[in-house]
């Protein structure tokens, strides 16, 4: 079901509008000028293409399509023990939603947390809107995967239990109708994009381990 054109979680939304779509027509022609742009929107919001970018294990490509909304020290992280730095990734409706992992790892953690919904692009709404935190570790470092509601997405789906091994652009989850995406790294790392870029979850490289990384 991961490698279908839609993701899973689509599919109730477009089966169910389909189906009032099909009842409506019957009744009346004009009924396709409302429900028709629904249905469409249901299957471009839950597309699901196929990314080809290689692996490489020294590099933290993007976890989620959408724009670079922040870039900043957070000082010592006591998860990943060490100074860290926070990539927040804004989506809006038009993004597709699917998360992927920026770098192969076992989940050390996982944490759902309550909160508001506030709009993603908010500075302060990461940190009281509800999310849902990811912390992995590999041999080289530890890093977090924040997915986090906005004002319309109220679902976050995450495809991972403790202790799972994810590798490099794998599927971990989604979040519907807006949101935005963190990535906490250490600090120490070399940034390859700048605030207010665009990127693409699985072929857009964040951050690097390595100076002798290039794009």
């Amino acid at each position: 079901m991961r490698n279908l054109p839609i993701a899973s979680e689509g599919i109730p939304y477009i089966i169910v509008t389909a189906i009032i779509l099909v009842f409506l027509v019957m009744l009346s022609l004009w009924s396709l000028v409302v429900t028709l742009p629904f249905l469409l929107f249901f299957i471009y919001f839950f597309r699901n293409p196929k990314r080809n970018t290689k692996e490489n294990p020294d590099v933290f490509f993007s976890p989620a399509d959408g724009r670079v909304l922040s870039i900043s020290k957070t000082g010592y992280d006591d998860r990943i023990g060490e100074q860290a730095v926070k990539i927040s990734i804004f989506l809006s409706i038009f993004n597709v939603h699917i998360n992927r992992a920026p770098m192969s790892g076992h989940v050390v953690s996982q944490t759902y947390r309550p909160g508001k919904f506030l709009p993603a692009f908010k500075s302060h709404a990461s940190e009281i809107n509800e999310r849902n935190e990811i912390c992995f570790g590999n041999d080289k470092c530890k890093f977090i995967v924040n997915q986090i509601t906005g004002f319309v997405a109220r679902r976050i789906v995450s495809d991972l239990s403790d202790q799972s091994h994810v590798t490099q652009h794998q599927r971990i989850g989604m979040i519907k109708f807006g949101s935005c995406t963190e990535l906490i790294i250490p600090e120490y790392c070399i940034m390859h994009v700048n605030e207010g870029q665009k990127v693409k979850g699985a072929e857009t490289v964040l951050a690097s381990l390595d100076q002798s990384f290039n794009i």
